[in-house]
């Protein structure tokens, strides 16, 4: 059998059908995920028609369903269902797809796929390795095929999953999504071949799952009155909102995911994000309440009261009922986000801390300690029950349970360090895996967002493994992305921002990452998304926008623009900011810009035109000038560097696209080079304000200059009043003008507000400075 380069694969194929008299639709083994190993012959392929059989062993009622599933999955396609049937071992077919086993593959999830002129096979060691291989085979079928026969390449696919762990969250706290949908969200899952639905069931906002030795937890704690509207704001809806799902309806949703090879992983989160609980039972906080479910989305100190007994049983309890529900291995225990102020005032919670002998120590105060004490109490609950805990990389805070597996969502470095502990890890970073982050740039046409900005490219690009040494890189066990709701409240919302990341998520988790290529992976989700659109789901259609590259060039004084788009439309683009059309500059290499422009850019397709990719260019005496950073700006947020503060171009209102430069632990101290003696009388500069992610502005300014770089002289400065308002979200423009002075160098220093104001969820904590953009004229 001849192995060909997955280029070739369709220059192949057509040679195949030249050679024969068949007819029908051709398929196409270019499929997300991308297998590990496909081998094409040059033979005539098989016809996949209304007659064709799918068998199964007699007896095995699990390929039973698989080959049920495999009649439906074509059924969608074609319009006709093939026909099922049990056959004996050793029984001969021809025109049929046979699904077997076969103990000799070496991954439980893995799969051959074997396609000749008279057949299909698909053999996996187990059940759950067919069902990927009747997976592959789905996509491979044209998504719109009514009527057609279909022609399928003959050769072998061999395939295995990268990781054991390949997983999906969902919030349904923030807001409820009923039965139905939560089972469509499911078989999105299993057509990427992901194992793991994570489903957070508990929080603040709402407890979504019966317990029936505590019927306050959905009388009361499933319902809140009313809901923040916007973000960060004091204004509400005064509607009403809430539902939760019986214990029969969750198992249910278990069984209906255990049928197509995914295991439910609950998450009941604790000590903290616990307001509806309290809610319900409020003497199981520290101060006894008044409690509300939470109307409003954040972090909030009351949390449960780790030194009460009844709130230590009243967790157990809980969590004995969930386990009889859901029969996974691990259970989700959360951890994040429980602040421990409360516990600093509780006499409870203190002589608890006295009793079990929690002390202080360099790194961790004796609360952090108190958090370890549940955790690990409610872990050993667990182990003796047959199961394990995931909780939030913020378990690594005080002693973390001996048996804890970790869920790295702040960045990766919690991740990282467990696995350097021993312990096994699900990547979730935020900057790759948080799917309520915005998917462009451009968000003024975008359904209203947390916001942050994490594109299909930057899900493409993750490594879960990072740069772990190889014995650590075997406790990296997956990946999986978080949905939160607190800003999707339809379930047309949650498939627009999950579709189509969730295909460059599957991919990280099953291709090896040397066969992966985003170029390439583009064209093969083409094709996927012929199947969301056939299903009417709600999926973005961003990879189709223009892709821009802005590169500055400080020799020229310039910035080069690179345009593409994953078809290779035709490309138009204007300088003066007039809408691009036909009659325009067409683009067919690089474009430099020297001076301010108003940058406009479409491609135009036979079935209409793509949304306009625009950028304002402002030139001033800083623009591409040599700059230096006294201070570094934090790592996640360090994005080009220097640079960016001088390259022209300015941020908008998120600060995660790459055109603000993120500062915590220093003000921004910047000398830029004006190459020579120049006269100067204004320095400007933009800061974002977004308090709901911590960020506030610039509280003064000064600027010095020089003409040898060692020797400043300082000629403005001004103060600058510290935001108070919490909710407030804005781009601030900040000048200094002053008396014409004649200079080379010009330091510009930009200080932070020292800490976040009274009344907010962070008073008292280290704020962001986000800058974008020095301007010296």
């Amino acid at each position: 059998m001849k192995k060909l380069n997955h280029v070739l694969l369709a220059g192949t194929f057509a040679l195949a059908c030249a050679s024969c008299s068949q007819t029908g639709q051709e398929a196409n083994y270019q499929v997300i995920p991308l297998p590990q190993e496909i081998s094409l012959t040059q033979e005539s392929p098989f016809q996949l028609n209304k007659n064709t059989l799918i068998a199964y062993p007699e007896n095995n009622i699990l390929l039973q369903r698989n080959a049920e599933f495999l009649s439906e999955y074509i059924q969608q396609s074609t319009g006709y269902a093939p026909k099922t049937k049990a056959i004996a071992t050793g029984e001969q077919m021809k025109n049929a797809i046979v699904l077997e086993l076969n103990p000799e593959i070496a991954n439980k999830e893995g799969y051959v796929l074997t396609t000749t002129p008279e057949g299909i096979s698909i053999t996996g060691q187990t059940e759950n390795g067919v069902f990927y291989g009747v997976q592959t085979l789905r996509k491979s079928i044209p998504a719109e095929a009514k009527g057609a026969d279909i022609l399928l390449p003959t050769g072998e696919i061999k395939d295995e999953p990268r990781f054991s762990y390949r997983g999906m969250h969902l919030d349904v706290c923030r807001h409820f999504f009923p039965l139905e949908f939560v089972k469509k969200y499911i078989d999105l899952l299993a057509m990427h071949n992901m194992n793991t639905f994570h489903w957070h069931l508990t929080d603040d906002q709402g407890w979504r799952i019966e317990i029936k030795k505590y019927p306050k937890l959905t009388e009361i704690g499933s319902q809140r009155n009313r809901t923040m509207i916007g973000k960060n704001t004091s204004e509400y809806d005064n509607t009403p909102h809430g539902g939760f799902f019986t214990q029969e309806e969750a198992k249910e949703i278990v069984r209906y995911a255990q049928e197509r090879y995914i295991t439910v992983i609950p998450e009941v989160d604790l000590p903290g994000h616990m307001l509806a609980a309290l809610a319900a039972y409020p003497e199981m906080g520290c101060t006894g309440g008044p409690y509300e479910v939470c109307p409003l989305w954040g972090v909030f100190e009351d949390v449960l009261c780790i030194g009460n007994d009844q709130t230590m049983q009243f967790l157990e309890d809980v969590m004995a009922e969930i386990i009889e529900i859901f029969p996974s291995k691990y259970i989700h225990i959360g951890g994040d986000e429980a602040p421990r102020n409360r516990w600093k005032e509780c006499p409870k919670c203190q002589a608890r801390i006295k009793a079990e002998g929690l002390k202080a120590t360099q790194n961790h105060t004796a609360e952090d300690r108190l958090q370890s004490y549940c955790m690990t109490r409610i872990e050993k609950f667990l182990n003796s029950k047959g199961r394990l805990i995931i909780g939030w990389d913020e378990i690594l805070e005080g002693d973390i349970a001996p048996n804890a597996t970790v869920m790295s969502w702040r960045g990766a470095s919690g991740g990282i360090k467990a696995a350097q502990m021993g312990h096994d890890v699900i990547m979730t970073p935020n900057t790759y895996c948080y799917f309520d982050y915005y998917q462009t740039a451009d968000t003024k046409d975008e359904p209203f967002g947390i916001g942050g900005y994490v594109p299909i490219e930057k899900v493409y690009s993750l490594d879960p493994t990072f740069d772990l040494n190889e014995e650590q890189k075997k406790h990296i066990i997956g990946a999986q992305a978080n949905l939160w709701t607190e800003y999707i409240t339809t379930t047309e919302h949650v498939e627009y921002m999950v579709l189509p990341r969730m295909a460059a998520l599957a991919e990280v988790q099953w291709t090896q990452p040397e066969k992966k290529d985003f170029k390439e992976f583009t064209k093969r989700l083409a094709r996927l998304m012929k199947f969301y659109q056939r299903d009417d789901l709600n999926y973005a259609k961003h990879v189709y926008d223009l892709k821009t590259d802005f590169v500055p060039d400080t020799d020229k004084k310039a910035v080069t623009v690179t345009l593409s788009t994953i078809d290779d439309a035709p490309i138009y683009y204007t300088l003066d900011g007039t809408e691009p059309t036909t009659a325009s500059l067409r683009y067919t290499e690089p474009v430099t810009i020297t001076e301010t422009a108003d940058f406009q850019a479409v491609a135009i397709r036979p079935e209409g035109r793509s949304k306009i990719a625009n950028k304002k260019l402002f030139f001033n005496k800083a623009t591409y000038c040599p700059i230096e950073l006294a201070f570094q700006p934090s790592k996640q947020y360090k994005f080009k560097g220097a640079i960016t503060l001088v390259d022209g171009m300015k941020g908008n209102d998120s600060y995660a696209t790459g055109a603000w430069l993120g500062f915590i632990d220093n003000d921004v101290e910047a000398i830029i080079d004006l190459g020579q003696e120049t006269e100067i009388k204004r320095v400007a500069t933009n800061a974002l304000v977004d308090m709901g992610s911590w960020i506030m502005g610039s509280t003064g300014m000064k600027v010095a200059v020089s003409n040898d770089n060692n020797t400043f002289r300082e000629v403005a400065s001004k103060e600058i009043p510290a935001e108070t308002d919490i909710a407030k979200k804005s781009i601030e423009n900040y000048e200094i003008t002053f008396e014409p002075v004649q200079a080379r160098y010009v330091k510009v220093v930009i200080k932070r507000s020292p800490t976040l104001p009274k009344g907010h969820a962070g008073e008292g904590k280290a704020a962001f400075l986000f800058i974008d953009e020095i301007e010296i004229d």
